[in-house]
């Protein structure tokens, strides 16, 4: 048999991970750095979008959901960390899954899911931009602002991946700051004497709290996403096999920690009720009037903060979008016209353009469904969000079940191995959340085959009429030199 790392499929995910001129990659980025990497990929905008959601899900006890979503992310952690100490390259899940099986079709579905939960998550993220847009200004239509919204990213990324990798540099620190505020208001809250500690254990809901909690789970593990991340910059990391494991962990561990107390914090200060029926809940935190600051201009600042906050997270997104479609059609996996690169700015524009109307469409059919009443009681934010995390939930138990099969090579002697004990809590937990999610809103499969029959179509159509043998030239190159005919 090949070797699975040579398909097209995985040099695809290999090129859609990497910029797109970096032939050699320079061991530059040390465990501090990782950590904070790892860290500022997690700490998200998930929170700021969806902890009303978790709190109508659970109850006043809605902190115990994103424990319990750190906790299932932080055992497939392990498995990363293993996977990437034995293969140091970037890739990410497509690279494990095509090197433990060998299929280059699974790893070509493992590449759309991909595709596709960056798809569902920025037409999630947009729809929670134009909810915090609106406490600033509440004329325009919200699917307006979220489609403008889009589309300003587009352009932002189509100027140049240095110009977006700074601003995303910039907005993380906006993003962090925010979440410190909400943690200084239940600082200030609690020296009050004013937190009554007997609603963080409770539970509205007539059920099993347990059930209650795991409903929580399917959402808060959106905010959990990100840390996946960190695998493409595993080429770039100094002594990856001691660094990649601690920071990796480390960066999770601290972003959970951080979410449990926003968490908290919300369920001490805002009536849950107020939480759960509100588009922008931390937003409810700044109107409690805790702190003495007008509360006009907090609301303002920290409504322009979350904004900031998502437009980090779904800039992001897009980026990742257009380059996975870019190195698929550089192996000629989807029509090579998603391989064009601007002369002047160097963006595969061609596919930003593709992705963003994509992420259009998942955003107007949202929400033409809400205004039709069809799709049951979720929002756009809270819909989309499930497909993202039924396409992770996938990913990433289909990676620890690569880490187990990868064992059966040899492991060279500074290689973090998990324990196995914890890979199989984790494997059992993201299997168990995505039986639940999908037994819970079976809706979201409709979703799900829907993008995926968009890959598939992409795939199809390459191999009906896309051009044969034909090797594409490095971007920057003189195009006319490398073009075979048909």
């Amino acid at each position: 048999m090949a070797d699975p790392a040579n398909d097209p499929l995985t040099k695809a995910a290999h090129a859609a991970s990497t910029e797109l001129d970096d032939d050699n990659l320079q061991r530059s980025i040390s465990g501090r750095l990782l950590f904070f990497y790892v860290l500022g990929d997690v700490l998200g905008s998930g929170i700021y979008v969806l902890i009303g959601a978790v709190a109508a899900a659970v109850g006043g006890a809605f902190w115990l959901a994103f424990l319990a979503g750190v906790t299932v992310a932080t055992l497939t952690g392990l498995a990363y960390a293993e996977l990437v100490t034995k293969h140091p390259q970037a890739a990410g899940a497509a690279l494990y899954v095509s090197k433990a099986f060998g299929r280059p079709f699974l790893t070509f579905i493992i590449t759309i899911c991909m595709l596709s939960a960056t798809f569902a998550a920025a037409g999630s993220l947009a729809t929670g931009f134009s909810s915090y847009f609106a406490q600033v200004w509440e004329l325009p239509p919200p699917l307006l602002i979220a489609v403008i919204f889009v589309a300003s990213l587009a352009v932002v990324n189509f100027i140049g991946i240095t110009e977006s990798v700074v601003a995303n540099m910039v907005m993380t620190f906006v993003e962090v700051a925010g979440l410190a505020v909400v943690v200084l208001i239940g600082i200030v809250y609690v020296s009050r004497g004013d937190a009554d500690f007997s609603v963080l254990l409770e539970f509205d809901t007539d059920g099993s709290p347990v059930f209650a909690v795991v409903a929580g789970v399917a959402l808060a593990f959106f905010a959990m996403t990100g840390f996946e991340n960190a695998a493409n910059v595993a080429e770039e990391t100094v002594d990856p096999s001691r660094n990649f494991p601690r920071a990796l962990i480390g960066g999770m561990v601290g972003a959970g920690i951080i979410y449990v107390i926003v968490a908290m914090t919300a369920a001490l200060t805002v009536p849950i009720d107020t939480l759960a029926e509100s588009d922008a809940a931390l937003l409810e935190v700044i109107k409690a009037d805790i702190i003495p600051v007008p509360v006009g201009i907090m609301t303002t600042v920290f409504a322009i903060v979350a904004m900031v906050a998502i437009t980090n997270t779904t800039l992001v997104a897009l980026v990742t979008q257009s380059r996975i479609l870019y190195g698929m059609a550089r192996e000629d996996v989807v029509p090579g016209v998603f391989a064009r690169v601007h002369a002047a700015r160097r963006s595969p524009w061609v596919a930003l353009v593709f992705s963003a109307l994509v992420v259009t469409t998942l955003l107007v059919v949202g929400h033409t469904l809400d205004a039709a009443g069809i799709g049951g009681s979720d929002g756009v934010v809270e819909r989309l969000a499930t497909v993202t995390v039924v396409f992770t939930l996938f990913i990433y138990g289909l990676v620890i079940v690569a880490a187990f099969v990868l064992r059966r090579d040899e492991r060279p002697a500074d290689t973090f191995r998990a324990p196995t004990s914890l890979l199989v809590v984790g494997v059992v937990g993201n299997a168990g959340l995505l039986v639940y999610v999908v037994v819970d809103d079976p809706t979201s499969l409709l979703w799900c085959a829907g993008l995926l029959a968009l890959g598939l179509l992409l795939y199809v159509a390459e191999r009906a009429a896309g051009r044969r043998g034909e090797t594409r030239p490095p971007p920057g190159a003189d195009r006319r030199a490398g073009e075979v005919q048909r």
